[in-house]
């Protein structure tokens, strides 16, 4: 059995942002619960030198939306990084899944091979479709969720494992 690229990407996307959404609203219930002011959590680092949750969100958000962009032949539409509350970021979730459901399985198969070019650290690398999602993409949006995660969980949200994983089939 062979496993396509819509197959590979979009519900893999939607499903890792709906995860990444649940685990967010557990953070703002368990902030309401303790009276903790939810941009604490929004302005949370692990270290001083990496992005906070907001940035973590926002770049998990815009992986997945510039990949199936990119793949379908067309440019990702440019989103303002001003969300400043769990509410916000909860909506910025929202609004790129729903982008993500509009793409359809013919506008994405058959871009294995595509040439997709992208910059960076200052360098223009040229990768496979299939390359680009697997090597580059995905392996982002889950560095990004992951430490957002880890972001909550170390500020004192009872998030787990599961939690991360959502629902298993």
């Amino acid at each position: 059995m062979t496993i396509s690229m819509y197959q590979a990407s979009v519900p893999v996307f939607v499903k890792g942002l709906t995860n990444l959404k649940a685990i967010l609203e557990k953070a703002l219930a368990h902030a309401q619960e303790k009276k903790i002011d939810d941009t604490v959590f929004v302005n949370a680092r692990l270290y001083p030198d990496m992005l906070p949750l907001s940035g973590q969100i926002q770049i998990a958000t815009d992986m997945a939306r510039g990949t199936l962009a990119r793949l379908s032949g067309n440019e990702p539409p440019k989103w303002e990084d001003d969300e400043k509350t769990m509410p916000e970021l909860i909506a910025r979730i929202d609004k790129t899944t729903d982008y993500l459901k509009t793409f359809t399985a013919a506008q994405i198969e058959g871009t294995e091979g595509k040439a997709i070019t992208r910059t960076i650290r200052g360098n223009p690398m040229t990768f496979t479709g299939v390359d680009y999602l697997q090597q580059f993409s995905i392996p982002n949006f889950y560095f990004h969720a992951a430490t957002a995660y880890g972001l909550l969980r170390h500020n004192g949200v009872a998030v787990g494992k599961l939690d991360f994983l959502g629902k298993l089939a």
